[in-house]
Formats: C-alpha cells, structure tokens, sequence
C-alpha cells in the first residue's frame, strides 16, 4: 500500500512547483520594467558623451508619449544636444532638465533615445530623474534614490536611471561655457568722418559739418554774415560817391 504514496507526492510537490514558479514570474514582471541610461566606458570629465536611454513600457493599454528628465548636478540644459529617438520625437529643454516627446508609441513598445552631453560632471555616479507619460494621461515617476526607492530583494520600486563613471582620465579637466556674445547696441553712423555720435542729439561728422556750415554764415547775433557786408560795402560806395561829387563841385567853382 505505501507505493501509491510516492507518484501522488510527486504530483502535489509538482503542482505546488507550478505554481510558485508563476507566483514568482508575475512578481517579477513588474520589477523588470524601468528605466535605465547607459554610455560604454564613460568617465568623469569627458566630452561629447552620447548617452542612451532606453524606457520600458508599462501599460496595456496606453503607448509612452512624453519622457521628462531632471539632470543631475554638473549638467545643464545648454549642455544637451538631441542625437536619436523616436520617429518625430523632439527635444525641449526645460528648467531644470529637458523632455523628449511626439506622437505616443504602440502599446506595449518601449521608448529609446540618444543625447549628447557636452561634459560630464566630475563624480562617481549620475542620477537622472525620469517622469514617463502615456498617451492615457497615465505618469510612471522613476525618481527615487538609493534606499529610497523602496525596493525589495526582487527589485521593486522606482529607480532613477543611474549613470556609474569611471575616474577621470589624467589632465582631464572642466571646460568652461562657451561664451555668449553680447547684443550689439551702437548706433550706426549716417555720415562719413570720425565724428562721434551722440543718441541723445543725433549729432555726427555730417552734423559737426552742418555746425561748421553755420559758423561760416551766421555772426555772433544768428545775422547771416552776408549781411554786415553789404551795408559795408554800401557805405563805401556813398562815401566814394559823396567825396567825388564834393569834387566835382569844387572844381567847377
């Protein structure tokens, strides 16, 4: 009679197998699903850094529409140059990261994308927050940290993607900002010469010309000079008339 015992201990041990193992795989769906960023050897301090990101998929009934990144310290917006993405998926900076978004994907599909960095940061890991939109208004929030994240032995949680760096090559170092060029506020001169010009009385070389002008024919009182010289050379002429008469007469007496 104990024979029986052993195949029907064997299928209930089977069955109770069964049955963790799709326990264990529908706890482990979920946690499969995230966010990550990757850049092969990348290192502190490095230039023109291309950074993949690739966002899984967790709805059913909804495609991803919108990724929105907080950059970690080091990083701005400047230094972020859209390389690779989704068919007529844009990149828009923002004020404290960028987003990268278009039309929502098929249902089920995940969303991956390429940025270049400028410059990484001098530090051992990057953290980069993620905020990932369904075309259902739905909001996945990676943004959790280190512990807190809340995830168990099976991985659960929120992560943020985290970027780990190598040490910095030797003589690496920071590269300054690219400078900015200053609006350009100077008036443009309307005449020749090198006079200066002057916005609130619009003078220039064509204006210290006209001044000049104006110095030529005009006298101390605003009378144009020309007529001071007449009335002299009038008088002179009475004068030369009256004195020729006075001789005339003089002579015929």
């Amino acid at each position: 009679m104990p024979r029986p015992t052993l195949p029907r201990s064997l299928r209930r041990t089977g069955a109770l197998t069964a049955v963790a193992f799709a326990a264990a795989v529908a706890l482990a769906g979920p946690a499969a699903a995230h966010t990550e960023v990757e850049a092969e050897g990348a290192r502190a301090l490095d230039q023109n850094v291309p950074l993949t990101f690739t966002a899984e998929s967790e709805s059913g009934s909804a495609g991803i529409s919108k990724l929105e990144v907080i950059l970690p310290e080091g990083i701005t917006p400047d230094d972020i140059t859209y390389k690779a993405g989704p068919k007529d998926w844009k990149l828009a900076p923002t004020s404290r990261g960028y987003t990268v978004s278009g039309p929502k994907l098929a249902v089920g599909e995940d969303a991956e994308y390429v940025v270049t960095v400028r410059q990484l940061p001098d530090a051992r890991s990057l953290a980069f927050k993620t905020l990932q939109t369904y075309g259902d208004g739905r909001v996945d929030r990676w943004i959790e940290l280190g512990e807190e994240s809340g995830g168990d032995e099976h991985g659960h949680g929120h992560p943020a993607p985290q970027l780990e760096l190598k040490a910095a090559a030797p003589g690496a170092k920071v590269v300054s900002p690219a400078p900015t060029e200053e609006p350009t506020t100077a008036t443009p001169s309307t005449g020749t010469g090198t006079g200066s010009s002057d916005p609130a009385t619009g003078s220039s070389s064509a204006r210290s010309a006209e001044a000049a002008a104006a110095d030529d024919t005009e006298g101390d009182d605003g009378m144009p000079v020309a007529v001071p010289i007449g009335i002299g050379a009038a008088v002179v002429v009475l004068g030369a008339g009256a004195w020729w008469f006075r001789s005339r007469r003089g002579g015929a007496s």
